[in-house]
């Protein structure tokens, strides 16, 4: 008996230009365009299986091991009916299974703490969709699959593709044109590298989803951003990219960032998603690039925060290693670093280390624990397919690990 299944993986993305407001929340569709960086799959991905049977009696989802209920008019059962669809249209005029009629389940686990405040319904429903096209062999671009993707999680429509993401805002009222595109693959700026600080890994006092809707609302500066700043960032961190001119890439994300969270502190009543800890790195990151300046040389570190305290820093491979050690100084970690791409040999971090030049008293030492984590990653690839023998599913179609 054939078993139609597919598994796939999809990475996560961190936005440089912020996606902040919807002007259609059913769709999905933002009020500006977007830009991100897609991040290595190797360190933080969304791995999912489909399986479509004729003797299953319903569709099905299990995340991280804990099965969800599908609710009729969710963001999930839209992008599973809309992939569905993609593929009745494929059968009409083809001898190939009705695969559209059978009910599907699907296993999703994520290999990061979900409430990590990184982006896991990114990754996550671009891996369902990653997985579904896989399993429904359609022919569609990752462009067209980020129009469903999209409709589960605006930021997902991103992970379709690795490198370096736009998401175009569009302005069709049914959305066909508000989907992602490459500005340039992994393998354009690969020695792009990524430390993630994890500030925090509860859940946030104000969702993403109803702070967006109160400063579409009330925030004036919202509108000034809308029409005026982002379109032009938009077209200049473009065109750093495609030249790898750090300088400019690095100063349009912290300048984008610091608007982000203008906006929010503009939105009434006010939301606050940066806690001290946040502001603290944007204080090491600003003097550690003075350093840099000022002695003749270039900006050396880019943060960025989205909707949540967690920073990220972008920076040129050879800079990691002094980030680190900068971080670490502030913020003493419980568990020795990750180094997984062997920056500091057998040494480990040398603890108190920054640069020479560098004001120390710019921020205070704060306590083990206040920056709970360093993952280091980099620029990464788009959705993968997978092989059987990484299927999250067993043989009755339920997950291995209820099995």
């Amino acid at each position: 008996m054939t078993v139609f299944q597919a598994t796939a993986s999809a990475p996560v993305n961190i936005a440089c230009i912020k996606y902040w407001g919807k002007r259609d929340t059913k769709l999905n569709l933002p009020t500006n365009s977007s830009l991100s960086v897609t991040l290595d799959q190797d360190h933080l991905r969304s791995t999912t299986t489909s399986r479509a049977d004729p003797s299953f009696e319903r569709d099905r989802l299990w995340l991280n091991g804990k099965e969800e209920e599908i609710k009729e008019g969710s963001r999930l059962a839209i992008c599973i009916s809309e992939m569905k669809r993609l593929r009745r249209e494929m059968e009409k005029n083809s001898n190939e299974p009705k695969l559209s009629e059978f009910p599907v389940h699907i296993c999703s686990r994520n290999n990061f703490p979900t409430a990590a405040g990184l982006a896991s319904s990114a990754s996550g429903f671009a891996a369902l969709v990653a997985s579904l096209a896989a399993l429904y062999a359609l022919p569609a671009s990752p462009s067209e699959l980020s129009l469903i993707a999209r409709q589960g999680s605006g930021s997902a429509c991103r992970s379709l593709f690795g490198g370096f993401v736009a998401w175009e805002q569009g302005s069709l009222p049914d959305g066909s044109d508000s989907l992602a595109v490459e500005i340039a693959p992994r393998e354009h700026w690969p020695d792009i590298h990524a430390l993630i600080c994890v500030v925090s890994d509860v859940k946030k006092g104000t969702s993403s989803t109803s702070g967006m809707q109160r400063t579409v609302e009330t925030s004036p500066l919202l509108q000034h951003r809308i029409k005026h700043v982002v379109p032009e960032r938009m077209r200049a961190i473009s065109q750093a990219i495609i030249a790898k001119d750090f300088d400019t890439f690095a100063r349009i994300t912290m300048q984008d960032s610091n608007q982000f969270h203008a906006v929010a502190l503009d939105t009434d009543p006010p939301i606050f998603y940066m806690n001290d800890v946040s502001r603290a790195i944007i204080a090491l990151i600003t003097e550690y690039n003075r350093v840099s300046v000022e002695s003749g040389g270039n900006i050396k570190a880019a943060y960025t925060y989205d909707a949540g305290p967690n920073a990220v820093i972008y920076a040129p491979k050879e800079n990691i290693k002094e980030i680190v050690e900068l971080i670490v100084n502030y913020f003493p970690q419980a568990e020795p670093f990750k180094d997984p791409f062997g920056l500091f040999g057998n040494t480990g971090v040398t603890e108190g280390r920054v640069v020479d030049g560098f004001n120390s008293a710019v921020a205070k030492k704060f306590e083990i624990g206040a920056v709970k984590g360093l993952i280091h990653t980099r620029v990464g690839d788009g959705p993968r397919r997978l092989g059987e023998e990484e299927a999250l599913l067993g043989s009755e179609g339920l997950p291995k690990s209820l099995a």
